[in-house]
């Protein structure tokens, strides 16, 4: 509004001058000032004003005159009349004839001014809306005329574009490689496409009558749908589809999708599904991992020779070493070692993937080995000044069975991240308790957190931190740590808010030989 044009007439220079101070000591910069009124009827010939100011006694036209000019070009602008002989006569054939907005009269009272001149502007804006709603109410109006003179018409193309489409989709179902099933929420099919058949070597009308659980075979089945009630989408992966025909066991992935509707009835809610044959990928992971394990496992050697050689050098064997010597062997040393653990860990994993790893089940004190963690990691955790206490809701001498060498990694790692992860002087708190047979362990740390649409994907392998932050480990220790639990039968979990925090637990079923009710924090 400080931008606004005012337009300001006036035979007397002083009258024009004052108000051009008195609106630039109040904002407003585009002010134009006449003292002729036929030079401002030729300029508003060219220029719209925002609100028009004139005076009422003038030479060669007075006030009357020159607003009524002023009105034949910008009608709805508003327009204020000044009188010096409060003559309310003219004032109000002034209202009637021209539609002026206001008349003052002289001596005015600033502020008064101020305000009529404020929302005499208000209005010519208002009114210029008016005037574009107006004008495109009128084009709306034509163009509604011109569609509805070809409404048939219009219909036609939209019935025969909808049924070209729909012709296309069911090509494309027909047609498409990969299998598509329609289900409810409760995993009856009730629609397939000549590739599920395929697949399964079951014909439409047998699919038709039967479960999803009947025809794709792996866990979570119960799962996916309220997944995907809450995502959108999800992917049912790990799952298997045995063909009647050749009793052939056929790795698949299911991707499901809601279809969307515009009942919100959770029975009515329908899920369509995407079943691709991933054999060959199957496949192709167990030659790359076969590779991997291979090459690892031949690195191994030349890797533990290389630091044991290096150890000879640095504990002095082989002589006296500088600062700067010992400083270099010691760099490489560590490079090794880090090498070697990332060896270890791809050799862990691809054990785990390929089902060769057994675990060595044992009864153990798992007070003794959470401590034993502890001790290790304190030491870390005192150099960032992190408050790191262990609460132990159990006896000293609880027993689990378990492999304690698997689960002690479990242990480090989700507390080994915890301190890496924790800003300093944060705090640490690891809770372990037994729950009627069962072992529940927690870490909780004060970090900053991680993005929720960042958790999905931190169990899986090669994960390196956060779309905010990346981590400078393998990505290895959170997928390992998932495949130890799960292998045991447990369940591992992560909750966490940005800037308070993360919880990282997981649970044992059935571990607990000597059950326990202590409390004991260290």
């Amino acid at each position: 509004m400080k931008n606004s044009m005012i337009l300001i007439v006036d035979d007397e220079q002083m009258v024009t001058s004052a108000f051009k101070t008195l609106l630039k000591l109040e904002g407003y910069t585009n002010c134009k000032a006449f003292n002729n009124p036929v030079e401002a009827v030729e300029f508003l010939k060219g220029n719209k004003p925002d609100i028009i100011i004139s005076d009422f006694i003038m030479p060669e036209m007075n006030g009357l005159e020159f607003l009524s000019e002023a009105k034949k070009l910008y009608p709805d602008v508003s327009k204020i009349l000044l009188t010096g002989y409060a003559d309310k006569e003219n004032a109000i054939r002034a209202i009637n004839e021209i539609g002026l907005y206001k008349y003052i009269e002289k001596p005015w009272d600033n502020d008064d001014l101020i305000i009529t001149i404020q929302n005499g502007i208000e209005r010519s804006n208002l009114l210029d809306k008016l005037h574009e709603k107006i004008d495109e109410l009128e084009v709306a109006k034509k163009e509604l005329e011109k569609y509805s003179h070809n409404l048939e018409d219009l219909v036609a193309e939209k019935t025969a574009d909808l049924m070209k489409t729909h012709s296309q989709l069911k090509s494309i179902v027909t047609y498409c490689a990969d299998g598509i099933i329609i289900t409810d929420k409760s995993g009856n099919i009730e629609q397939v496409n000549p590739a599920t058949e395929n697949l399964s070597g079951l014909s439409q009308s047998h699919l038709l009558n039967t479960n999803l659980s009947n025809l794709v075979f792996g866990k979570n089945l119960n799962e996916i749908f309220d997944e995907c009630i809450e995502e959108g989408e999800a992917v049912l992966r790990d799952c298997y589809i045995v063909n009647t025909l050749s009793e052939k066991h056929i790795p698949v992935e299911v991707s499901f999708a809601l279809i969307a509707t515009e009942d919100d009835n959770a029975p009515q809610q329908k899920f369509v599904g995407v079943i691709r044959d991933v054999s060959v990928q199957k496949e192709t992971d167990r030659l790359r991992d076969d590779f991997i394990a291979t090459l690892t496992h031949d690195m191994r050697t030349p890797l533990t020779a290389a630091i044991q050689t290096l150890d000879f050098f640095l504990d002095g064997t082989v002589g006296e070493l500088n600062e700067r010597q010992h400083m270099l062997l010691s760099t490489m040393k560590a490079n090794n070692e880090g090498l070697l653990g990332l060896v270890n860990s791809l050799l862990t994993v691809y054990k785990f993937d390929a089902g060769k790893i057994e675990l060595v089940k044992s009864n153990f004190n798992i007070k003794d080995l959470i401590m034993q963690r502890y001790e290790e990691l304190k030491p870390l955790a005192d150099k960032k000044d992190i408050e790191f206490k262990v609460t132990f809701e159990a006896n000293d001498d609880l027993l689990i069975t378990a492999d304690r060498q698997e689960i002690g990694r479990v242990i480090a790692n989700l507390c080994g991240n915890a301190v890496n992860y924790t800003n300093p002087h944060g705090k640490i708190e690891v809770i372990a308790k037994e729950q009627s047979g069962d072992f529940l362990f927690s870490v909780t740390d004060t970090g900053n957190g991680i993005p929720k649409e960042d958790i999905p994907h931190l169990f899986k392998r090669f994960s390196q931190g956060t779309s905010k932050k990346r981590s400078t480990g393998t990505g290895l220790g959170l997928y390992l740590s998932r495949q130890i639990i799960e292998a045991h039968g447990g369940k591992i979990w992560l909750e966490s808010k940005i800037n308070q925090g993360s919880e990282f637990s997981f649970i044992l079923t059935d571990v607990v030989a000597t059950p326990s009710k202590e409390r004991l924090t260290v």
